[in-house]
């Protein structure tokens, strides 16, 4: 039988008018335009990324930044690696899902089993379809990447309780040629005056830019577990990182007390 996880936080984090968030991520994305030096040197798309998951008011232009160094290649990936935490439910390990599809108000997007099978053998990687449910952070960046690309199959990633050893060895099982991408959901810093966060953010991206896995703490990323994976796997693979931006809550929202901060990074093959 047909399996579909339905939008959890459609009308929420996104706007759930299919015309309304077409023309969002249109705006995001014509607002956060690709540096064209950076794709003159690179002259491949990032084989990863990092963006935010935050509300796309808060964190939607930076998001953009990452997706929009996609569209020179977008045409070329066919499968997508999509690692994000978990906020709602406790567990040790990764899991994926049992469904078929993933909804968005921009139409279904198609699992990619075959992957799925390919690392179920691993330990600390198995089916827990309730991770999957309520879970925000895989499901903001299904729009931006409809939007992006043409065609392409899904590999939903739920990253709990784990090591960077566990991330890492999916990445790796998963890595494939150029059609496969890896996205990896992290926000920042959480609830700090805008300074100290700015001070904390700012740590972490040089622990990014410098593929220092170790150096990034528990309060520094809600999604330290598969950022530290890609990390650890782009350090030995010799990889080039770029930040591509940094903001936090305080520039979108204008309240400096309590502030959650946002970044997107790209990673090329050497």
């Amino acid at each position: 039988m047909r399996t579909v996880r339905e939008p959890a936080v459609a009308g929420l984090f996104y706007p759930d008018n299919p015309q309304v968030l077409d023309n969002d991520i249109d705006k995001y994305l014509s607002g956060a335009p690709a540096n064209e030096n950076d794709s003159v040197k690179h002259l491949k798309t990032p084989k990863a990324i990092i963006v935010p998951h935050a509300g796309y008011v808060y964190s939607g232009l930076t998001a953009a930044k990452a997706f929009n160094e996609l569209l020179p290649s977008a045409d070329k990936i066919r499968r997508v690696v999509l690692l994000g935490p978990s906020h709602r439910v406790g567990f040790e390990g990764i899991a994926f899902c049992s469904s078929d599809f993933f909804r968005t108000p921009l139409g279904e997007i198609p699992i990619d089993h075959s992957a799925l099978v390919a690392i179920s053998d691993l330990s600390n990687v198995g089916l827990l379809d309730r991770a999957h449910e309520q879970e925000h952070s895989l499901e903001v960046q299904l729009p931006f990447l409809q939007k992006v690309l043409r065609d392409f199959k899904l590999v939903p990633l739920v990253v709990g309780d784990t090591d960077t050893q566990t991330v890492a060895r999916v990445i790796e099982r998963l890595w494939g040629d150029d059609s496969t991408l890896f996205v990896i959901s992290s926000d920042l810093s959480h609830y700090h005056d805008y300074r100290t966060a700015q001070r904390m953010d700012s740590a972490t991206c040089n622990a990014i830019e410098h593929l220092a896995a170790d150096a990034i703490g528990f309060e520094q990323a809600c999604g330290r577990n598969p950022v530290k994976g890609l990390l650890d796997v782009a350090r030995h693979r010799h990889m080039d990182v770029k930040t591509l931006a940094m903001c936090n809550s305080g520039d979108t929202s204008g309240d400096h007390d309590r502030v959650v901060g946002y970044g997107a990074w790209g990673f090329w093959e050497a």
